[in-house]
């Protein structure tokens, strides 16, 4: 049985209508929170998510949530119990049976660093909400240390017709209604094509430095 594609989530995402401005693509709409134009409200993005039919056919068309994903993040991230030293590439190879292919341009994001061992491993949980991504780069930014005072946003851009993975029905009840993630199980490249800085002012006429990078996934 051939493995299917999820339709393309921005196409019918964009061009939305936040405070008055029209965005495109998500890129731009990200950059209008960065930049303090527009707040970064993950509350209201992810009820323009929930809203959208083609959202909705993402996000039913697994059977796997929040609970599944956290069991699954344990069992691969282990490395001293022998006993179940199978398990993760069994629980890997369960959840690729239900996977699909993400549609090209999709764009995701992620806060903070990626995983140094996300190239080696395929696996990857990103969001689809770009105000989630930079809600959290700010908190992480907040916790470090002044040695790294710039908060971090990636921009994720699938290029390749080989990105499997599934979107995580999260419970629309509980605070992690926002994470609107998809969880990558397998990908050939994860590549930095770009990364800038842009002075992030805020709507207490302060200004923070968010490093925004580009990566594209293929």
């Amino acid at each position: 049985m051939s493995t299917p594609t999820l339709a393309s989530l921005d196409s019918s995402l964009y061009p939305q209508v936040w405070e008055r401005q029209t965005f495109t693509d998500a890129r731009s709409i990200l950059i209008a929170m960065l930049m303090g134009n527009i707040e970064p409200d993950a509350k209201a993005f992810s009820k323009q998510l929930l809203a959208n039919d083609t959202y909705q056919d993402w996000i039913n068309s697994s059977v796997f949530g929040r609970y599944l994903h956290r069991n699954f993040t344990a069992f691969y991230q282990q490395t001293e119990d022998s006993f179940n030293l199978e398990m993760p590439a069994l629980f890997r190879q369960e959840l690729m049976r239900h996977a699909q292919y993400l549609p090209l341009e999709q764009v995701l994001f992620f806060a903070g660093d990626l995983p140094k061992s996300a190239r080696q491993t395929k696996i990857l949980t990103i969001t689809v909400n770009p105000a989630t991504a930079v809600i959290n780069a700010q908190k992480m930014n907040k916790k470090s240390s002044m040695n790294s005072p710039s908060a971090i946003i990636n921009q994720i851009t699938v290029i390749g017709k080989q990105v499997l993975g599934f979107p995580i029905r999260h419970n629309k009840r509980t605070s992690e209604r926002t994470r609107n993630e998809v969880l990558i199980l397998d990908f050939q490249d994860l590549r930095l094509v770009h990364e800038i800085n842009v002075r992030a002012k805020k709507r207490s006429n302060t200004a923070d430095t968010m490093l925004l990078r580009y990566y594209e996934l293929c």
